[in-house]
């Protein structure tokens, strides 16, 4: 059995660097402690590893097939769904008179970090089933949570996001699918959405879509969208199955990666018997989606995150373990091969994917710590901040996951361009990530464009001062250069972010944001070195006096992890901002003639 992640590196992290115990302190978590806590994360490690793991490669070369009447998956992939909803994990985070366990986001992605890494496909209707049920129980009628958000968390139902449609894509403000009322209140649907994950399947007795629609008479653009529940079957008082509902599965996408989760081109109402029922207010369909977007955002974050670790810890291993050559140092032809980690450059690829997938993971819990503090304490700056961080928690490990794949397979050599080996198809599912729930540079356009300026920037102030707060806290002296080094490019940021602002606020708004990507990829790199410097901080607290190697180790890693980052990574910045204050326009003004 593969290792799916570090123990001790997320036991670090949830209860060193997150303090996961203090949250017991909130009433709503205060029936938990670390023991509950590391139960559940048991109990989530064993399945990953029974039910998720042993199919993870049958699942990507036996993908979905659809006869034209029935969509048929592995039989492993219905197993592995009963065994984790019967587990409670699709509802962990809910109420106790729910059926949940009122738990912490923090260590509910813990857990669901271990899905991630062993299966990431299958993972995939569970993590859609739960964020589209939050949704419902967020914003649905009473009638509509009944109906549908208690078989959803049992895992009777299923859940999708159905937004994207064909020659629309990302621009929701162009779609065409229609909501016509009807005389009882519900809406008929039609029009076509496509790229809809889990859209059909035979892994549950029922799928809820969340349909963006348009409806009748409504305007153009975003303000003119509503949200609607539409089941595949409509749904009887006591919970039974009605009629089915017009939904129909019009084919299967073959992808590259995620091979185990259907990827479906769906109709709605091409019988014009598509029943939908209308979420909150029309017109605010957005407005509700993105509960389910932002919550998705961090999701494939996560996913990335786990993919990269998974596919870090198959090359460490097979680093370890691997004879062949010598050190250059020694001109001995009789001489012993070494393990090919002793070699310098596959140490670099290697300390590159630990900063990459372990600061991404740091990242994910620390947005998942941020939820916790606002929903048990209600505290509006962590959801600012939150709202904030949130294009950089989906994007950095969106796009440095499949670069430590990549790194991944090099360390292999031959061996890991081959099937045999599971760092191929760790590449390929990780690719998608960038792709989903907005692309790099949608996020960037949200940071640069929108997420730095609400509230007057307080949620920037926020996060400002606690990369200074941890700064204060850098006295260790093999830390103290690495502070200085972070401190000197956080000055940068701060002063290109200003300089962005006054273009902005000039009215150049095509060249102010025509370079966004080169912002985020410049505070998604501060961030992660912000955390690794923490990260370090921590490991050096905990762990400089322990007498036990493992712990010395441990440490001596997180140091040597932090100032590989913060070295190697953190400096390329600097180009990002003088491209940035320069306004450079060499993108902006190619022609499309050009090419």
């Amino acid at each position: 059995m593969a290792q799916l992640i570090n123990e001790k590196d997320l036991n670090f992290l949830l209860y060193d660097v997150f303090k996961a115990e203090e949250l017991t302190q909130f009433p709503r978590y205060a029936e938990h402690d670390t023991a509950t806590f590391n139960s559940i994360l048991d109990t989530a490690r064993g399945i990953a590893e029974d039910f998720f793991a042993p199919h993870n490669a049958k699942a990507d070369h036996h993908e979905p097939t659809f006869d034209g009447k029935t969509v048929t998956t592995l039989p492993e992939v219905k197993t592995a769904w009963t065994q984790l909803a019967n587990a409670g994990l699709l509802c962990a985070q809910h109420d106790y008179d729910q059926g949940g366990m009122q738990l912490p986001t923090l260590i509910n992605m813990a857990a669901n970090a271990y899905f991630m890494s062993a299966n990431p496909s299958t993972a995939a209707y569970s993590f859609l089933t739960a964020a589209a049920a939050n949704l419902i129980q967020a914003f649905g009628t009473e009638s509509q949570k009944r109906d549908f958000v208690p078989h959803m968390f049992s895992g009777r139902f299923a859940g999708t996001m159905a937004m994207t449609e064909p020659n629309v894509g990302s621009s929701l403000g162009d779609l065409s699918t229609k909501a016509l009322p009807k005389a009882d209140g519900t809406y008929l649907i039609k029009g076509q959405k496509m790229f809809i994950s889990g859209g059909d399947q035979d892994i549950t007795e029922n799928i809820v879509h969340l349909v963006l629609a348009r409806i009748q008479d409504a305007p153009q653009g975003v303000k003119g969208i509503s949200l609607f529940i539409v089941p595949k079957f409509k749904v009887h008082a006591d919970g039974s199955l009605a009629e089915h509902n017009d939904v129909q599965l019009a084919g299967l996408l073959h992808k590259m990666g995620y091979r185990g989760t259907t990827s479906t081109v769906l109709s709605f109402g091409e019988q014009d018997q598509c029943t939908g029922y209308l979420i909150g207010e029309a017109g605010a369909g957005l407005k509700y989606m993105f509960k389910m977007m932002n919550e998705a955002r961090v999701g494939v974050a996560l996913g990335a995150a786990m993919i990269g670790y998974r596919g870090y810890l198959e090359s460490l291993d097979y680093a370890k373990n691997r004879p062949q050559g010598r050190l250059v140092s020694n001109k001995d032809p009789l001489a012993k091969p070494v393990s090919i980690i002793q070699h310098t450059d596959v140490k670099r690829m290697l300390l590159a994917q630990k900063s990459y997938v372990e600061g991404s993971l740091a990242l994910c819990l620390f947005a998942a710590r941020l939820i916790d503090e606002h929903q048990a304490n209600a505290d509006e700056d962590s959801a600012l901040l939150l709202d904030l961080i949130t294009p950089v928690v989906k994007s950095f490990p969106s796009a440095y996951g499949p670069k430590a794949n990549d790194l991944a397979i090099q360390v292999l050599g031959g061996a890991g361009y081959t099937r045999e080996y599971p760092l191929e198809q760790c590449y390929r599912d990780n690719r998608l990530n960038p792709i989903h729930e907005g692309t790099f540079g949608i996020q960037s356009l949200d940071l640069l464009g929108r997420k730095l300026w609400q509230q007057n920037s307080k949620g920037l102030i926020l996060l400002t001062q606690r990369m200074q707060s941890t700064l204060n806290e850098t006295v260790h002296e093999s830390l103290i250069p690495l502070a200085e080094i972070f401190k000197q490019h956080l000055t940068t940021v701060q002063k290109t972010t200003q300089a962005l602002g006054k273009v902005l606020a000039d009215g150049q708004t095509d060249l102010g944001l025509a370079n966004s990507a080169l912002y985020l990829e410049m505070m998604g790199k501060t961030m992660i070195s912000w955390l690794w410097l923490d990260m370090a901080n921590k490991a050096v607290l905990k762990f400089a006096d322990s007498s036990h190697a493992e712990d010395q180790h441990f440490m001596a890693g997180k140091i040597q992890a932090a100032q590989y980052f913060i070295r190697w990574e953190l400096p390329e910045i600097e180009h990002y901002a003088k491209l940035l204050n320069q306004l450079d326009d060499t993108c902006l003004n190619m022609q499309a003639d050009w090419f």
